[in-house]
């Protein structure tokens, strides 16, 4: 993206004329007759020229700038006034208005500056550019070839600022928001104010000046797998420290309930500071940074606040998009299971559990205090935003005005806890894997069939022990919690004892529709098949193997091989990742939605972009990630993230054997 913005902006794409000497003007002017229009810019020169500003620099900053003043307008016409003056000729259609300019005695017009520091224009533009839908892979411009929201188009960007009671599962959303965008190829991160208050309040508030930016940057809220983090992706800010080795360690502020009072002042100055602080982090990534969307992961529950956000977003870039989105929690079993989550967070961490229930609910007392919800006020002054309760029951939203809001809200709406299983598979080997050929409509193998039934034996005996657990589980919930116990709860458990149903998706092509042959025969699964679960389609190179790619097509071969992502197959109807990642939007929102078990028969390609969104894995992982035959991963939501198991599949014992600590992994043929 940066790349892009640079060519836009680069010096040597925009045509610049050399400034007419002054004796020049003179010399052309020096006979013509006298005109209304030459008396009043001959006063003015007389009047006010000593007070004219300093000649600006040209775009390379070495010679002075153009004059405008004969640009013509937008439809090539020059104003009517201007056809008045003698020896002047409009320019032709070839004409580039930065070579062209009216030769007249006024002084040199002060030049104006850009709208932006990193607007790639010279000159401001009126209105802002148009922000339509910008899908990467599916839209291109001249501006983003790749499709992603270019850094000029500040006004398709977008603040998100949550809004909330604290224990509410503002922290869940903003996880789930930042992984389904980012997998959607826009770059979105989350600034967590309350990472930096604990900071600050451990560096104690008179560390903390306002004319500077803390040192600490707020880390990302990560989507845990079995209870921990991911590997640590490349592009998220790191922890830093907070202040100089060498000072003494100050006294820490109390961070209990007391200090979240609003008749507290000092604590809610230092609060409302760092607010500010890690908003200007969040606007900094995306006016300069390369980033599309920021989220603002704090209570920010009175009007005041919301205000205060709204107005300093609007000074620093007029033209970002700002969405509030509130989470509303009425559900008790809710609240309680999202009450225990907190316990094990950072604020009550190694803390006594019934004292630390005390104190959250004091310090949610506090919160209530003055909690406005979003509403009227926001009505009345045209602020969008999306109110969403008891995550994903009820949904309402007012004034979205962007492509990106409504994608959200969309997306929102697909939102449930209902515990459930997720499995990901690879269809049986097909006469064409066996043969190495790519694409194609292909049937199974002996082995393939073998594994077809196996796999069937193997789902249906997992089925039966998940339910089991699930029972063992409610009775062993406790509330409030005792020392040791912080496995946060699903609020909906108790409710859903039945056998869920079991959904069993496969693509239109044979070999995955074969796969599910024994599944289908069962009445107690529910198949169907889905064309955008389809392989990616390799276009006029369907049927070859990668060896004959790189042998006869070398140049379409290193190309995919230096970026697989954006490659896109050539021929009637090839592909690429992010194609297939635009086809499957709708698929990973169908997911989130239901609330049975599923199992997803597909191909190399589906099952690496499927994969990548439940495991949170980089862009630059996608395309790469290990999906051989003979691998089957199951997953299951979790209120903090998701809890994830993967079997190998044994041919000779006909079951699949659990991999212990299974880490995704790139593959080592980057051909595949």
């Amino acid at each position: 993206m940066n790349n892009q913005h640079q060519l836009h902006s680069s010096n040597s794409s925009i045509p610049r004329s050399i400034p007419t000497p002054p004796e020049q003007i003179i010399a052309t002017e020096s006979n013509p007759p006298t005109t209304n229009f030459d008396t009043a810019l001959a006063t003015r020169e007389r009047d006010g020229a000593s007070a004219s500003p300093p000649t600006p620099t040209s775009l390379d900053g070495d010679s002075p700038a153009p004059s405008h003043k004969g640009t013509p307008n937008q439809n090539g016409l020059v104003p009517p006034t201007l056809h008045n003056l003698p020896h002047y000729h409009a320019p032709s259609s070839n004409d580039s208005p930065y070579t062209k300019s009216i030769s007249s005695t006024a002084p040199t017009s002060p030049r104006i500056p850009p709208v932006r520091q990193n607007s790639g224009s010279q000159t401001p533009r009126v209105r802002p550019h148009a922000t339509t839908l910008s899908i990467p892979g599916m839209t291109r411009s001249l501006v983003s070839p790749d499709g992603r929201i270019a850094d000029r188009d500040v006004a398709a960007k977008l603040v998100i600022i949550m809004v909330g009671l604290p224990a509410r599962g503002k922290s869940y959303i903003t996880k789930k928001l930042r992984r389904y965008l980012s997998w959607q190829q826009h770059n979105t991160r989350i600034f967590n104010v309350g990472n930096r208050r604990r900071v600050a309040a451990v560096s104690s508030p008179t560390m903390h000046r306002k004319d500077s930016s803390m040192d600490m940057p707020t880390p990302s809220t990560t989507i845990l797998v079995n209870g921990a983090q991911p590997p640590a992706d490349s592009s998220a800010q790191q922890e830093s420290s907070a202040q100089d080795q060498s000072d003494p360690a100050p006294k820490p502020m109390d961070q209990s309930a007391k200090f979240f009072d609003p008749n507290n002042e000092q604590a809610s100055k230092l609060r409302d500071e760092i607010a500010i602080d890690t908003l200007n982090e969040l606007l900094d990534y995306l006016i300069s940074g390369g980033g599309s969307v920021g989220i603002l992961d704090a209570t920010n529950s009175t009007i005041e606040r919301r205000q205060k956000l709204f107005d300093h977003i609007k000074a620093r870039e007029p033209q970002l998009g700002i969405l509030f989105i509130e989470s509303v929690c009425k559900n008790p079993q809710l609240l309680e299971a999202n009450m225990r989550l907190k316990l094990s967070g950072p604020d009550y961490k190694d803390k006594d559990p019934v004292k630390s229930l005390e104190d959250f609910k004091e310090r949610v007392k506090a919160y209530e205090s003055a909690y406005v919800p979003l509403g009227d006020y926001e009505e009345e002054h045209e602020m969008q935003y999306i109110k969403m309760t008891d995550v994903g029951k009820k949904l309402t939203h007012y004034g979205l005005g962007g492509f990106l809001s409504s994608g959200i809200a969309n997306y929102l709406s697909s939102f449930n806890l209902s515990p459930r299983q997720i499995w990901i598979t690879r269809h049986g080997q097909s006469t064409d894997n066996k043969l190495g050929k790519i694409g194609g409509n292909s049937e199974l193998t002996d082995r393939g069939h073998y594994y077809s039934l196996c796999l069937y034996r193997f789902v249906t005996q997992k089925r039966r022990e998940w339910l089991v657990e699930q029972k063992n589980k409610i009775a062993q919930a406790s509330f409030p919690p005792v020392k040791g116990d912080q496995s946060p709860p699903y609020p909906d458990l108790s409710r859903e004892l039945d056998e869920k149903n079991f959904c069993v998706w496969t693509s239109m092509l044979t070999r995955s529709i074969q796969t599910a042959q024994y599944f289908e025969a069962d009445d107690d699964y529910d198949v169907k098949n889905w064309e955008m679960l389809n392989e990616l389609n390799a276009g006029k190179f369907e049927g070859l193997t990668y060896e004959e790619i790189a042998r006869n097509h070398t140049d379409e071969y290193t190309k995919r091989q230096m970026d697989k992502l954006q490659y896109v197959y050539p021929g009637v109807g090839g592909e690429g990742y992010l194609q297939v990642i635009s086809r499957l939007r709708d698929m990973v929102r169908e997911i989130e939605r239901i609330k049975d078990h599923i199992m997803i028969i597909g191909h190399r390609s589906v099952c690496r972009v499927l994969m990548a969104y439940f495991m949170d894995l980089t862009r630059d992982d996608i395309a790469d990630l290990d999906m051989p035959l003979g691998m089957l991963y199951a997953i299951e939501p979790k209120p903090y993230g998701i809890e994830f198991h993967a079997y190998k599949y044994n041919e000779e014992k006909g079951w699949f054997d659990e991999i212990p600590n299974y880490k995704p992994s790139r593959t080592v043929d980057r051909s595949a």
